[in-house]
């Protein structure tokens, strides 16, 4: 039994290769389903009070800028 590569690898060794795969990607959607992230800002529904947009301000200048 020359287990070394998958190319050499017996059937069983592919077995246990694919059903490792199938388990590990199983637990990753497990994990990443139930670790959603959650907004703990809003209470039952009840958005916060929304932020307002504040005025434009406008900004100019004479200065000349010289670079040397």
């Amino acid at each position: 039994m020359k287990n070394a590569s998958l190319a050499t690898a017996d059937r069983i060794t592919h077995l246990k290769v694919v059903v490792l795969a199938l388990v590990a990607s199983i637990a990753i959607m497990v994990i990443g389903i139930t670790a959603h992230a959650t907004d703990d800002t809003r209470g039952y529904g009840i958005a916060s009070v929304p932020v307002k947009a504040s005025p434009i301000l406008m900004m100019s200048s004479d200065e000349l800028r010289v670079v040397r």
